[in-house]
Order: C-alpha cells, then sequence, then structure tokens
C-alpha cells in the first residue's frame, strides 16, 4: 500500500500535469533544435515559457506565489525593465484562469510592488475584450497609475500599464502624453512604452503609416544597440501592413502590400525588415527569447513578398511559435503558422527578395517583443 502523500505535497492538478508536460516538450525540442534539419509540426511550441519563468508559472499552478515574486523582484533588482514587462505580462495572463497564487500574494504583501504590477496588469487583461472596455478601463485607470505611482523611481514598467489602459480607454492626448513621460523618464528606450505609444499613435493619426515609421525610426536610431526598442521599426511596418485595406486579404498568406500607401512607404518597410534581420542574425538558431521578433519579422516579410528572406528566418525560428502576431488573423495562431510555414517553404522562390536599405547606423544587436494587453 503506497505511503499517503505528506500535506505539503498537494495531488498535481490536471493543469499542473498538461503544464508540465508542455515543459518537458519544451526541453525536448531545444535539444532538437540542436540538429540542423527543420523543426517538424510535432516539434512547434506556441508561446513557450523560458527557463526562468516556467517554474514560476509551475508554482502558480500549485497555488504558490514565491518564484513569481523572487523572479519578478530579481528583475527589478537588476532593472531588466524588458524581461519584467514580458514575465509580468505572461503571470497577469496566467491569472486570468488562476487567480489563487495571485489573491494569497496580494493578502500577505498587499504593497508589494511586484504584486501590484501584476494584478494591475491582471485588471487591463480582463477588460480589454469586453464591449464595454472603454467605460471599464477608464474605471480602472486610476489604480492602475495609483500602482505606477508607487512603484519606485527607475521602474517604467507599470507605466506602460497605464499606457495600455488610457489607450484602451479612449485617454485624451494630454492624458496620454503624460503618462508617457513618467514612463520614458524611467526608462528612455523602454520597449513595452514605445509599443504602447505607437499603437496609440496608429490609432489617433490622421496620417497613421508615415507618423509611426517616423516615430519608430527614431527610436530606433536613439537607442543604444543592445536595447529592444531597436526593432519597434518592424512593428511599426506590421502596423502599416495590417491597417484596414492595406492588403490583397486578411490572410498574411496572400502578401500582396498593394495599396497607395503602402506603395509609398514600401522602401521603409523594407528597411525595417532589413534591420529586424540584423537583429535576428544577432541571436543563435532556435531561441525562444528571439522567437516573437523572427514570427514577426517572417510575418511582415511574406507580406513583402519577400519569400527566400522568409525561409531563413522560419528555420532560425526553430519550434518556437508565439501566438503575436498569427493571432492578428485567425482564433488558431499555432494553424496559421504551420499553413504560413507550409506555403513559404513549399514555394521560396516565388518572389525574388526585396533588398531594401536599411537607415543609416542600423542596429547590430537586440530583437523585438510584443506585448498586448488582453493577450497572453
Amino acid at each position: 500500500m503506497a505511503e499517503p502523500r505528506p500535506h505539503n505535497h498537494p495531488e498535481p492538478s490536471a493543469v499542473v500535469l498538461a503544464m508540465l508536460r508542455a515543459f518537458l516538450r519544451t526541453a525536448a525540442a531545444r535539444a532538437r533544435s540542436r540538429s540542423p534539419r527543420p523543426a517538424q509540426d510535432d516539434d512547434v511550441l506556441l508561446d513557450a515559457p523560458d527557463d526562468r519563468l516556467a517554474p514560476a508559472l509551475v508554482a502558480a499552478a500549485h497555488g504558490e506565489h514565491g518564484p513569481a515574486a523572487r523572479l519578478l523582484a530579481g528583475t527589478r533588482h537588476d532593472a531588466e525593465w524588458d524581461h519584467r514587462d514580458r514575465y509580468a505580462t505572461r503571470l497577469a495572463a496566467f491569472a486570468r484562469f488562476r487567480s489563487e497564487w495571485l489573491d494569497t500574494w496580494r493578502a500577505t504583501a498587499p504593497d508589494d510592488p511586484d504584486a501590484l504590477l501584476v494584478a494591475a496588469r491582471l485588471a487591463v487583461h480582463r477588460h480589454w475584450d469586453s464591449p464595454a472596455r472603454t467605460e471599464l478601463l477608464r474605471q480602472v485607470i486610476p489604480s492602475v497609475v495609483a500602482a505606477a505611482e508607487t512603484a519606485g523611481p527607475a521602474d517604467p514598467v507599470p507605466w506602460r500599464t497605464a499606457l495600455d489602459a488610457a489607450r484602451g480607454a479612449g485617454a485624451e492626448h494630454a492624458e496620454f502624453e503624460r503618462l508617457w513621460e513618467q514612463a520614458v523618464r524611467r526608462s528612455p528606450h523602454h520597449y513595452g512604452s514605445h509599443v504602447a505609444a505607437l499603437e496609440y499613435l496608429a490609432a489617433a493619426s490622421s496620417d497613421g503609416h508615415g507618423e509611426c515609421l517616423d516615430f519608430a525610426e527614431t527610436a530606433a536610431q536613439e537607442a543604444p544597440e543592445e536595447a529592444l526598442v531597436r526593432a519597434l521599426p518592424l512593428h511599426a511596418a506590421f502596423t502599416c501592413l495590417t491597417a484596414t485595406g492595406t492588403g490583397s486579404g486578411t490572410d498574411a498568406r496572400t502578401g500582396g502590400a498593394t495599396t497607395a500607401a503602402v506603395r509609398t512607404h514600401r522602401p521603409r518597410l523594407d528597411a525595417a525588415a532589413d534591420r529586424a534581420i540584423t537583429l535576428s542574425a544577432a541571436h543563435p538558431a532556435a531561441d525562444p527569447w528571439a522567437a516573437e521578433l523572427r514570427n514577426l519579422l517572417v510575418y511582415v516579410l511574406v507580406r513583402l513578398e519577400r519569400h527566400q528572406d522568409a525561409v531563413e528566418q522560419l528555420r532560425l525560428t526553430g519550434p518556437y511559435v508565439t501566438s503575436f502576431p498569427w493571432d492578428r488573423d485567425t482564433d488558431d495562431p499555432l494553424g496559421g503558422f504551420l499553413r504560413v510555414r507550409a506555403d513559404v517553404r513549399a514555394h521560396p522562390g516565388e518572389a525574388a527578395p526585396a533588398t531594401g536599405t536599411a537607415a543609416p547606423g542600423r542596429p547590430r544587436n537586440g530583437y523585438g517583443e510584443r506585448v498586448r494587453p488582453g493577450d497572453h
């Protein structure tokens, strides 16, 4: 007869077991990715956590907040703002479905800046897809801003969360600019804050394409070589290519940047892709940290009909699929990625790759990361 399980080791739930299987698959896929063969469909992993985040998610599934608290405290202590942004977003997304660990954390440490950050991110997530989003986010902005004000003089991530809330609430320009100044005062090159500003600009501008590209190119040019914001022009290109009416269809497989606006900006879109190709080359193949840059880059290259370049980025991506940008076109981002990958591999030479010229002094290091409220 088996000995009874100690009380401090509860029976793992189905959710925990599923997560553990996913993490084991991630480790196996990383080992397989050292082989030069292309990743097969059964190797592909959607939104796989990295080695730092995975233990925090497993513990959260057990109702334990300690690993998440230590992870975020470490990013705050070491000023790893882009990591902090990514991890807080993923932890908040997990808390949408399993919040016991966060509830316990907040009850035991109500003034913990890391718990307040995840809670603020969760509040924005929960309201983002609601038909009443504008009103709901207006109601939470004061609490999100209050949490940001208690976060200390260096942390931009809570202010990025406030920017997302303001954007979703349709805030006036003056209010958004006030929050933007708080974010960039703390970290002038924080990627997430720039993404929030770029998307606000795209929605508010009368000349969204040109102004978005101007903003992104300036931010990238002024940033240090290692800064994540160096990838912002690629995000601006994606915004331009996916605006209503700018393509021959809503499926990335169709490509076709055919409208006058896209034709006008084509050299800048190619330059953004070239810059991102340089950024991608600074990271090893099958690197989970660079996966979102490479997924976004594949999407943009296909839209620009640069299929040979897309083939190379698919090789570098390996097994790591990210929901963004494929969730732009389908409710099945993994299936969308696999369809695009199959099409590109089947017809790699159907369009000659463009040879756009990147802006002077294009970066040699960095990568891109998309963080969306309401997503993972």
